[in-house]
């Protein structure tokens, strides 16, 4: 397997940032007293998305890609991350097949990490030896989860691995890992849209939002 690093390029918001005015956007009527701001709007998540995808094919173009999207907070980037890489293939001279996959990790308990991290799916692995995987996630905090799927996948010795993940959360909870790829480095808040859930709520939402503090006992399991 490809053990290569390089330091990943991201667009920082600050620890400080109070983000922006949730009057300012469309948000859903019924998520408007759960939100506190709209910390990045869908409009920078997609052009940064477009440049992470560039990225991408520039560094494994020539080789065969299975995208590996971590279900479920990754299918609204890993399905805009693979448009993008899409239209490269079409508006370039060279190109590189792409074919999808699915697995579905699960290590929160409503707002708290857990010590336990569930793979489900992680028996069809194996499919995935000799091949170049591009791992694709929402977010990273404690390094934890992806460490244990990367080792799980290490033992079907894969020809190459990188990691592209939407957003890294700065916490001291973080075990040091980095994924390959950056969207965003976030501060410790929780975070909602844009497929981020909380117990399955603010999928739908477009923009990636700060939860507010009444909510996440309003959700509570």
């Amino acid at each position: 397997m490809d053990t290569q690093r390089r330091t990943a390029a991201y667009l920082e918001i600050a620890d400080d940032s109070e983000g922006h005015e949730l009057s300012l956007f469309c948000v859903p009527k019924h998520y408007e007293e759960d939100l506190d701001s709209v910390i990045i709007p869908s409009g920078l998540i997609k052009d940064r998305t477009e440049r992470l995808a560039r990225d991408i094919v520039r560094d494994m173009g020539g080789h065969h890609i299975v995208a590996l999207c971590v279900l479920k907070g990754g299918y609204k980037f890993f399905a805009d991350l693979m448009d993008f890489m899409k239209t490269l293939n079409q508006n370039s001279d060279t190109s590189v097949p792409l074919t999808v996959d699915f697995i579905r990790l699960k290590s929160y308990s409503n707002d708290q990490s857990t010590n336990c991290v569930k793979v489900i799916g992680g028996d069809e692995l194996s499919a995935l030896t000799g091949k170049n995987v591009l791992i694709v996630e929402d977010i990273v905090e404690t390094g934890k989860t992806m460490e244990t799927l990367l080792k799980l996948l290490n033992e079907c010795h894969p020809k190459m691995v990188k990691v592209v993940s939407l957003l890294v959360k700065r916490t001291p909870r973080s075990s040091g890992y980095r994924p390959d790829y950056i969207g965003f480095e976030v501060p410790d808040k929780f975070l909602v849209g844009y497929a981020l859930d909380y117990n399955e709520y603010f999928r739908d939402l477009s923009h990636i939002c700060i939860l507010s503090d009444r909510a996440k006992e309003k959700y509570k399991e």
